[in-house]
């Protein structure tokens, strides 16, 4: 078993080192993917739901990966040669700063008016209602995300870390967003 693992692992390194931005477009999509089957499960889906589990991959495919592949190449470059505490710290709250906010209302508007398929005026008024708690929770959990991957984790694998703990956090956003939902069909 650890053969077929160990080759794996060596050919998606392959494939990270030569076409980078198409493998962590696809790590991103499979993770997008799994942590909306993982959120529909603990939700208590019955069946998951294909069309928007595929939805939540097209977000990974199509902009996360993508976003953090260029992302953490611009910080290497703000940041060139710069190493030490000092440098990871600037890089965190740079990152929480600029992208943390753009990501959670890209995320909460995507999911509202793509996967649950709202109109306009309701995902923004949802998206004001509940936007200031995620991006407080956000700042709880990401700062720390950011460290790690900053500080620990080599560049050519900091999308795919990133990935991982982005899996967790849309698990939390999928949950917050479904006991929104489940709030307002019981009323």
């Amino acid at each position: 078993m650890s053969d077929i693992v160990n080759v794996a692992w060596k050919k998606y390194l392959l494939q990270l080192q030569l076409h980078p931005l198409r493998t962590k477009a696809i790590t991103a999509s499979f993770l997008a993917g799994f942590s909306d089957a993982v959120a529909q499960k603990i939700s208590g889906a019955k069946r998951l739901q294909l069309r928007r589990l595929l939805l939540f991959m097209l977000y990974g495919f199509a902009y996360s990966g993508p976003f953090g592949h260029f992302l953490h190449k611009l910080m290497d470059k703000i940041f060139k040669g710069k190493t030490g505490k000092e440098t990871v710290a600037k890089k965190v709250i740079l990152e929480q700063i600029t992208s943390s906010p753009w990501n959670n209302i890209l995320f909460m508007m995507y999911y509202g008016l793509v996967i649950e398929g709202r109109p306009w005026i309701a995902v923004t008024n949802k998206v004001k209602k509940d936007y200031p708690s995620v991006q407080l929770t956000a700042w709880r959990f990401w700062p720390i995300v950011g460290w790690v991957n900053y500080q620990y984790i080599p560049l050519q694998f900091r999308v795919i870390f990133h990935s991982f703990a982005a899996a967790c956090w849309a698990i939390f956003l999928n949950l917050k967003a479904r006991s929104t939902i489940a709030t307002i069909k019981k009323a």
